[in-house]
């Protein structure tokens, strides 16, 4: 398989969540996988942009909106998308209440994220 095609169709809107190693990443991941399967945009890889995988980079090139959440202030996934030249519509778990260390990932936290992310446009 060549590293230059993703397999990925570009949706409109792109979610890329962080995905970290931490609670908040586990539920910026979660958010995002919840997000996508009600079809209101298609999660897609930041470690694909990360790489500069060319199929994936043109992909998001395409996408209308870019969204990250970010599990915690240092913002990984907006600044790897940032740093590869996208505008993105950044999302910060810290900002929304949720702590790196102290956050329990459950069906409520993902609902509670989900609903600000999907009823807000900035």
């Amino acid at each position: 398989m060549s590293d230059k095609n993703c397999m990925c169709q570009e949706t409109g809107i792109l979610i890329f969540p962080c995905s970290g190693s931490s609670d908040v990443g586990e539920l910026s991941d979660r958010v995002a996988r919840k997000i996508a399967k009600c079809g209101k945009a298609k999660m897609f890889c930041l470690a694909g942009i990360g790489a500069h995988i060319p199929g994936m980079v043109e992909s998001t090139k395409a996408a209308k909106r870019i969204i990250t959440i970010n599990g915690c202030p240092v913002s990984c996934a907006t600044k790897t998308l940032e740093h590869a030249g996208f505008k993105v519509e950044s999302y910060n778990l810290k900002d929304l209440g949720f702590d790196k260390g102290k956050t329990k990932v459950d069906e409520d936290s993902i609902k509670i994220v989900v609903s600000k992310i999907t009823k807000e446009k900035k």
